[in-house]
């Protein structure tokens, strides 16, 4: 088991940065590559970005490639997601996820074992 901790959203303006963070415990968290996902009201959840178990690669989706970085801390086992220019369609709850080691496709959260409760980012025009 992997138990997974997020925090750092809140209210910001459009244009405006968050940083997001996830703590994770249970099992070694080196051993999985991790993601983040979100998810708007009425929407589905969907993919924002990836990141390898040693953090040496990142994969974004379009939609935040140049405004999100993500990075990770296996000692301190934790996953950062750095926010910036945030626009209001960025507005959802923000998961964290810990993807099945032999999972192939980053992109689905079917791939992800284990999830956060998520942590909510608005966004203001």
């Amino acid at each position: 088991q992997v138990q997974l901790v997020e925090s750092g959203g809140g209210l910001v303006q459009a244009g405006g940065s968050l940083r997001l963070s996830c703590a994770a415990s249970g099992r070694t968290f080196s051993n999985y590559a991790m993601g983040w996902f979100r998810q708007a009201p009425g929407k589905e959840r969907e993919f924002v970005v990836a990141i390898t178990r040693s953090g040496g690669s990142a994969y974004y989706a379009d939609s935040v490639k140049g405004r999100f970085t993500i990075s990770r801390d296996n000692s301190k086992r934790t996953v950062d997601l750095q926010m910036n220019s945030l626009k209001p369609e960025d507005t959802a709850v923000y998961y964290c996820a810990a993807r099945n080691p032999i999972a192939i496709v980053k992109e689905s959260a079917k791939s992800y074992d284990y999830w956060g409760r998520g942590t909510q980012v608005t966004v203001s025009s």
